[in-house]
C-alpha cells in the first residue's frame, strides 16, 4: 500500500473531496486509512463507570486508499511510483518524477528530504 502514517493526502472522492489532511492511522491489510477529520461518524457509547450517562462521540472513520492522493513536497497531488537511487527504492509521485515525497526528512538525496525509503 502506497499511503502511510503521517502522510499527507488529499481526498478525491466522497463527501469530504478536496480536503487535504494527515493520514493518523494505515490499514494495508483492508487497504484503508483514517484521515484527520475526514469521514465523521457518531460512536454511541454505553453508559460506564467513567461516563455513567453514555455519550455520542464523533470520531474518523476508514476510508479506501483509491479515494486518496498523495501531496508531494510542492503539495501537487498525484500517483504514487518508486524510484531506484542507488539500489535503494524510494517514493515519488508520477506526474512529477524529479520530487520525491517529503516526509519530515530522515535521509537526504540531493539536498532534498526523502518521505520514506523502502527496502
Amino acid at each position: 500500500m502506497f499511503v502511510k502514517k503521517g502522510d499527507k493526502v488529499r481526498v478525491i472522492a466522497g463527501k469530504d473531496k478536496g480536503v487535504e489532511a494527515v493520514v493518523l492511522k494505515a490499514f494495508p491489510k483492508i487497504n484503508k486509512v483514517v484521515v484527520e477529520g475526514v469521514a465523521i461518524v457518531k460512536k454511541h457509547q454505553k453508559p460506564n463507570n467513567e461516563n455513567p450517562q453514555g455519550a455520542i462521540v464523533e470520531k474518523e472513520a476508514p476510508i479506501h486508499v483509491s479515494n486518496v492522493q498523495v501531496l508531494d513536497k510542492n503539495g501537487v497531488a498525484g500517483r504514487v511510483g518508486y524510484k531506484f537511487v542507488d539500489g535503494k527504492k524510494f517514493v515519488t509521485t508520477k506526474n512529477q518524477a524529479k520530487y520525491l515525497i517529503n516526509h519530515e526528512g530522515k535521509e537526504k538525496y540531493n539536498g532534498k528530504s526523502l518521505k520514506r525509503k523502502i527496502s
